[in-house]
């Protein structure tokens, strides 16, 4: 399943123009803390002294999962086209925030288990109606996961010919924190029962279930290494999707905004087949699913926000949002010591 992603990593050659621009502003050094490493960050990736943030998009990839049906989530595997017919709808979190913030959004059908009703917010992209039960088989053929990688990346080139150089990507599937639980385990060896977590809101019984039904499918695929092997045997077509997405986001230069749990975990996979996708993403938050933040600790990142969410949907890019925007725009307008005729130390 060869991939073909020129993905160049971001000049340094603007860093020191930049960082003297953001120390000129009129503040002491350093006083914006976090938001003067964002700015530096978004204007390298950007490879200009004066970024943007052009037609934001988020993209929720939905798809359902076969290991449902045993029991891993404390909601039905229908809930997954409720959800999808609630954002067509506008009445999801995301949407509120979506249109707080003016990000454009869209919801890609991956792999839904229903016939879905067009809307013009809804992108058919449906390769099954969900994956088999990693259990009993591989999730996917390696053909199929293919598709979904390219249908990802297409869909991102859509937006990018559109003007979008800012774009974040969320999910929607009963079952998907046990297909990112496994493949997080496997890429970064962290135990199993660190990586798995509470999902839909399970007691500690159906937690403990989970991982025996988890620890099952361990045994079953042994020793698994090469990404997209693993991706094909545990995943989702919503997250192969987002793997796609990730890695021509990065190859087209696009500022990436990160999410949560299933969304790092697509990245950490994307990252695994191309690491110069890291130098383009913005981690949003830290989820309040476990494993998320020994997920981050895995990248060495820091994320913006911790408002212990563990919702998806792309919600925390949506809440984060407007710092990328206050990053931008001071170091676009705010004014600098000799502008404003304020002395300053040397």
């Amino acid at each position: 399943m060869p991939l073909d992603f020129l993905i160049a990593t971001p000049s340094s050659e603007l860093k020191t123009a930049l960082q003297n621009k953001i120390n000129q502003k009129t503040k002491p050094l350093g006083a914006l803390g976090q938001l003067e490493s964002l700015a530096l960050h978004i204007g390298l990736c950007q490879n200009t002294l004066t970024p943007s943030l052009n037609k934001p998009c988020l993209l929720i990839f939905a798809g359902d999962h076969g290991i449902a049906s045993s029991g891993v989530s404390a909601y039905p595997q229908s809930v997954t086209a409720q959800m999808v017919a609630n954002f067509l709808a506008g009445g999801a979190a995301i949407n509120v925030f979506a249109r707080q913030h003016q990000l454009n959004l869209l919801v890609v059908d991956a792999s839904v288990n229903a016939d879905l009703v067009a809307h013009p917010q809804l992108i058919a992209a449906k390769i099954a109606k969900g994956t088999e039960s990693f259990l009993k088989s591989p999730a996917m053929s390696s053909a199929a996961c293919k598709t979904a990688l390219d249908t990802g990346a297409a869909l991102v080139m859509q937006q990018y010919d559109l003007g979008c150089n800012c774009i974040g990507f969320g999910e929607m599937g009963i079952g998907n924190t046990s297909s990112a639980a496994l493949l997080m385990h496997y890429l970064t060896a962290i135990p199993l029962a660190q990586c798995v977590g509470r999902g839909t809101g399970l007691d500690e019984l159906q937690l403990q279930k989970k991982l025996n039904i988890l620890q099952q499918a361990l045994t079953h695929h042994g020793h698994l290494t090469e990404p997209l092997t693993l991706l094909a045997t545990l995943g989702g077509y919503e997250i192969a999707m987002m793997v796609g997405a990730y890695l021509q986001a990065a190859e087209s230069g696009m500022l990436i905004m990160v999410d949560g749990f299933i969304a790092g975990t697509a990245l950490l996979v994307a990252s695994q087949l191309y690491p110069q996708v890291l130098d383009y993403c913005v981690f949003s938050h830290v989820s309040s699913e476990q494993g998320h933040q020994a997920l981050l600790e895995h990248f060495k990142v820091k994320a913006l926000l911790n408002l212990n969410l563990r919702l998806g949907e792309g919600s925390g890019i949506a809440l984060a949002y407007p710092l990328l925007q206050s990053a931008v725009l001071f170091l676009n307008e705010m004014a600098t010591f000799a502008e404003a005729g304020v002395d300053h130390s040397e």
